[in-house]
């Protein structure tokens, strides 16, 4: 059995990453950490500080924010415990710091958890070959608390069409009198309102015909899942940074 920590456990990620732990044949939660240390969880303790932490844990799952990086790689290196990093809005310093580590211990790392969304980033890969000359644009939709925009899944996706398209280049919003559309432009457009748990449509628009593709999250569910089947796979691997390609690909093996 895999022992899991929940970073953020109490927020509504961590509250959806152990009901998708509920589900495994393979994992458990053994503990929590979290701002305000909570011990009324019949299922396990939740901790302040990494410090407090006594028991044996195999992978960790983050869902809180970048600023527990520091925290969590510091444990999981002294520990020789992998981490499954599911936060958005990490600087060019985090990026480096989780580099970094990922060369003394295993790490996965992906903008965006859903394995739809990864499927969806494949095909407009394979769209963006294929479609040649025709204009691309991102538009992407969250509820009105998320504290980042673009989305890391928009970034994600625009970085996979420009790892195709190397002339490519992101604009992120028109206003005013832009002028003519730079034909190698990728446009993002965020969106905030309600409570969208996360929708990404990548338009591909040519002449005289208009291909989109696009996800639709309807239950922030999706991404537990994906953080948890990350675990299992990251359990056990040798130090270096994984991403949802190297676990769709042993899926596919």
């Amino acid at each position: 059995m895999i022992n899991v920590i929940i970073v953020g456990a109490k927020g509504k990620m961590g509250k959806k990453v152990k009901e998708a732990i509920s589900i495994s044949d393979k994992c458990r939660p053994v503990c929590g950490v979290d701002i305000i240390e909570d011990f009324s969880d019949k299922d396990f303790p939740v901790y302040s500080d990494f410090s407090k932490i006594g028991e044996k844990a195999d992978v960790i799952i983050d869902f809180s924010s970048p600023k527990s990086l520091d925290a969590i790689l510091d444990y999981a290196i002294k520990n020789g415990v992998g981490a499954v990093l599911c936060s958005t809005g990490y600087s060019e310093e985090d990026i480096e710091k989780i580099n970094e580590a990922s060369a003394r211990v295993a790490l996965f790392r992906s903008a965006n958890m859903s394995l739809g969304v990864n499927v969806l980033l494949r095909l407009v890969k394979q769209a963006t070959a294929a479609l040649e000359g025709f204009d691309i644009e991102i538009i992407e939709k969250h509820h009105n608390r998320k504290a980042d925009a673009p989305s890391g899944t928009a970034i994600m996706l625009a970085d996979g069409i420009k790892k195709v398209a190397p002339e490519k280049f992101c604009i992120y919003g028109r206003e005013g009198i832009v002028g003519q559309r730079d034909k190698n432009e990728i446009g993002i457009h965020a969106v905030r309102g309600g409570n969208i748990v996360g929708e990404h449509e990548v338009i591909f628009a040519g002449e005289n015909e208009v291909i989109t593709l696009a996800h639709s999250a309807a239950d922030r569910g999706v991404f537990a899942n994906g953080a948890v089947k990350a675990a299992e796979f990251i359990c056990g691997k040798k130090s270096g940074l994984y991403n949802m390609d190297d676990l769709l690909g042993e899926e596919n093996a």
